[in-house]
Order: structure tokens, then sequence, then C-alpha cells
């Protein structure tokens, strides 16, 4: 039976849609190059995004909060701030038991200015820093750079610092600045527990340099500042050293015995005379020519060597830290 048994045909097409032919235009779509195909977009694989500085200043700022609230930290700041305090008392007894001379006696045997702290409490704020820069603040500062890194892994808090999006370089500069901020800190200490202790126990005015002429008590507290601000670059050498020993292990106490030790044995080293040839390299060999500027006019030589001396050791041993810390694998 064919189709037509079945009835006339339906002649009639169904109306094409605007979409129904693919490739041609609709009543919609009037200008073909108007039609913009869609691109797919790959997404990118993840990059390390580089923090935001005010989240690099908020570790600098929790590293300085951590360091300054640990009791080994505070008891080394009070022992700081104790020896001024010893030594005025010490100086203003000799005076008392003499009848009041000017003590002249014991400027040859203790540290420099010492002849001039009856005469003026200023003095005392010299005194004290060439009496702490041989062994207590290079201590205190070996000490505070031996538990930077080594404390905080063997104590595993190190790897959760990894953690963050600082990184190992910003983090291991974090830690450095916080010494250097430490340096500043413990020689204000000294100066401003040595300042204070003068003013109660001695006179103060007008000062006479080492090289004999008069200078003005707001002179004489400029120079006071520049030299605490000298005593501090001093330091940075030592807290580079003990940065880059606290990268090689896990214990704390181990890397700050080691700095201590390599202190001493330097210290050590440069006080043999057989060893001349090598002590203008030591870090510590320049450390009392801050007395220079207390010369007028002030000698700037051997104060130039020091901080050129401390710029080298703050470039050897803080690259060896970062060569050390970004290389280390951080189990504990």
């Amino acid at each position: 039976m064919s189709r037509a048994d079945h009835g006339p045909a339906d002649t009639t097409s169904p109306t094409p849609g605007p979409t129904s032919t693919p490739g041609l235009t609709g009543p919609t779509d009037p200008d073909p190059t108007s039609r913009t195909t869609p691109t797919p977009t790959t997404p990118k694989p993840p990059t390390a995004s580089s923090p935001h500085p005010l989240w690099a200043l908020g570790l600098l700022r929790s590293e300085l909060t951590v360091t300054l609230r640990r009791w080994r930290t505070l008891a080394l700041l009070g022992v700081l701030a104790a020896v001024p305090v010893l030594v005025g008392i010490a100086v203003r007894i000799e005076t008392g038991d003499s009848g009041g001379a000017g003590g002249s006696g014991g400027g040859a045997a203790g540290p420099a200015f010492m002849a001039q702290i009856t005469n003026n409490g200023l003095f005392l704020v010299f005194t004290a820093l060439a009496a702490t820069l041989p062994f207590f603040l290079p201590m205190a500062v070996g000490v505070v750079a031996g538990d930077t890194v080594a404390g905080e892994a063997g104590s595993g808090t190190l790897r959760y610092l990894l953690v963050a999006p600082a990184g190992r370089t910003r983090l291991l500069l974090a830690k450095y600045a916080t010494l250097a901020a430490f340096c500043l800190l413990a020689t204000l200490v000294v100066a401003v527990s040595a300042l204070a202790t003068g003013a109660l126990l001695f006179p103060l005015g007008d000062l006479t340099t080492i090289s004999g002429t008069r200078i003005s008590f707001t002179d004489g507290l400029l120079r006071a500042l520049l030299i605490a601000l000298v005593v501090a670059a001093s330091l940075l050498g030592v807290a580079a050293l003990g940065l880059f020993v606290s990268t090689l292990g896990t214990s704390g106490i181990a890397a700050m015995a080691t700095t201590v030790g390599l202190l001493t044995t330097v210290q050590i080293v440069d006080q043999i005379p057989q060893l001349h040839a090598i002590q203008p390299y030591l870090f510590s060999h320049y450390w009392l020519s801050f007395a220079d500027l207390m010369r007028e006019p002030v000698y700037w030589d051997e104060i130039q060597r020091d901080l050129g001396l401390q710029a080298l050791y703050v470039a050897v041993f803080g690259s060896a830290a970062w060569a050390r810390f970004t290389t280390r694998d951080i189990t504990t």
C-alpha cells in the first residue's frame, strides 16, 4: 500500500527557526562579524604571590615581641642595666673613702674615662660602654642570636612559621632585623642606665674631651648618643655570626654556647701579640675606637675601619646563613 492511499499529503513545511540552520544568520543576528566565540580559559598554575609589605612589618613586629618577651632576654637586659649602677656606686664609694679626690688613681687601671666620672657624671656613659663592650654586650647579643633559628627549630615552631607566605628569605631578614634592633636596645639600656646613675651620683655640666678642649653638656649628650650608635653597629658582626651558627642545628643551647665560645676565642686571639697579622681582621679589634669620638677634632679612621669590618662580617655570615637556611630541610 502506497502513502497516497492514506489521504492527501501534507504540503505544509515547518517554518525554520532563526537558529535552525547552522552557520546562517537569523533575525536576531544581523551582523555575522559581531558574533564572538568565547575563548576557553585555562586555569593558571598557582604562583607564590609576594606578601603585602604590611604583612612583612607584622612579621617583624611578631619577631620583636617574641624576642623581647623571653625571660632570658629580659634577664640579659637587666644585667646590662645593672653594670653602670655597680660601676657608679664603686666609683662613688672609692672617691668618698679617699676624701673626694678626683679619682685619677683609678683611671689608669679601670676602663677609659673612669678618671673623669667624679668630675662629670656623663663620663659614666662612656665608661659603662667601654666596660660592657668587651664581654657583656657581645655575650648578650650572642645568646639572643644563637636562639633565633635553632631555638624555634628545637621547639617545633619553625616549620609553622615557614607555612606563612613570607618565605624563608623574608623570615631570615626579619630575624636579623630583630637582632639589629636588640643590639641597639641593649646599647641604649647601658647608656640610659649610666646617664641616670651618673646624674644621681655625680655633677653634670660642660665636659673636657680627650684632646683637652671644653664642650657643652648638650654637645656631650649628642656625642654620647653617637657613641651608643657606633657601639650598636659594632655588634652587628657578632649578630650575623650568631645567626649563621643558629641555622646549623636544632639546639638553641648548643648554638648559644658555640657563639659565645667563638666570641671568647676571637677576643683571646686579639690579645696575643704573636698573632698581630690577623688581628685587624677580627670583628672585635676596633671595638673601642668609639673613644675617638671624644676627641676634638674627631678621629674617624679607626671608626670607619670598625664599621667597614662589621659590614664585611654581616655580608659574609649573612650570606652563609641565607644559603644554609634556604636549602635546609625543616622537619621539626
